[in-house]
């Protein structure tokens, strides 16, 4: 057998992309998503693709972001991995994969083609998220009037509360930030997020208490694939009365109230409450994603 030929694509050659079969939908998946031909690299044997990876920024982002879409044929995962190792940006790879795959053989032995792929290149498995979508045909969920919502022009203010919620962080994405820089740099990593989504900064909304306490916050915005839940966070103090589903609701209302069609979230899996708020809300889980970070 022959070594695999690594090919960083451009838009003369993109389409070769296209020839590898798409057994987990990701195609489907992707129909929002840009992506750079520049940022295509694909793995062929004798001529064959037989590895394929789109790495993925924001329209102003001069690097890749993660690796979004991944696949590898059956039998090639050292095709793959040599894929992955040979690319010259080490960043987060995103594995996204059907709701309920593992009830599927096909599906889970595609999966575990990557996901061995992924391994053999040095990613280690950070956490798996349930990904959402809701749309206006799911109806709105109950708005309830318990907490006052405001603008705030501070982001010393976001900062503060964001703080506080990863102080007590179930979200393995925040404990990875706290674990290398403490809960400043989670807190920072979080609001720079905020800030890279192309919506308008004046969206982001406290939550009071009718007695004028900070309850949480909440963040509507669009990514460049459209809008989107950016952040839910209740303060530590005030946890364990059902503010979460109060934040998401006025959150979904929000930006269904600016035109949004639909709205994409994610959770950890583990992140149980948040799931069960999502659950109740309305919000269906579309997809799963298995996120990895370079070793």
């Amino acid at each position: 057998m022959t070594d695999p030929v690594i090919r960083a694509l451009d838009a003369s050659d993109a389409a070769l992309f296209d020839t590898l079969p798409d057994p987990l939908g990701a195609r489907e998946g992707h129909r929002r998503t840009r992506h750079r031909p520049d940022w295509k690299r694909v793995a062929l044997r004798d001529g064959r693709v037989v590895a394929r990876g789109a790495w993925w920024g924001g329209p102003d982002d001069t690097e890749p972001l993660n690796v979004n879409w991944f696949d590898v044929a059956d039998g090639e995962e050292e095709a793959g991995a040599a894929l992955l190792r040979s690319a010259p940006w080490q960043v987060e790879l995103e594995l996204n994969l059907p709701s309920g795959w593992r009830d599927d053989p096909a599906l889970r032995a595609a999966a575990g083609t990557r996901v061995t792929a992924a391994r053999k290149a040095g990613y280690d498995l950070l956490v798996e998220r349930l990904i959402y979508r809701w749309t206006t045909g799911h109806g709105l969920p109950e708005r309830r009037a318990r907490l006052e919502y405001r603008a705030e022009p501070d982001d010393a203010v976001f900062l503060d509360a964001l703080r506080r919620i990863h102080s007590v962080t179930l979200d393995a994405h925040a404990l990875k930030a706290i674990a290398e820089g403490g809960l400043d740099r989670a807190a920072q990593e979080e609001l720079d997020f905020f800030h890279w989504c192309p919506s308008p900064r004046a969206w982001w909304q406290v939550a009071y208490t009718p007695q004028g306490e900070t309850a949480g916050i909440h963040i509507p915005a669009h990514n460049p694939s459209g809008p989107c839940i950016g952040f839910i966070g209740v303060l530590p103090e005030h946890r364990g009365r059902g503010y979460a589903y109060d934040l998401l609701a006025e959150c979904t209302h929000f930006l269904a109230e600016r035109g949004a069609e639909f709205v994409a979230a994610a959770t950890d899996r583990g992140n149980v409450p948040m799931a069960a708020t999502f659950a109740r809300a309305g919000y269906p889980v579309v997809k799963e994603r298995l996120s990895f970070h370079p070793g």
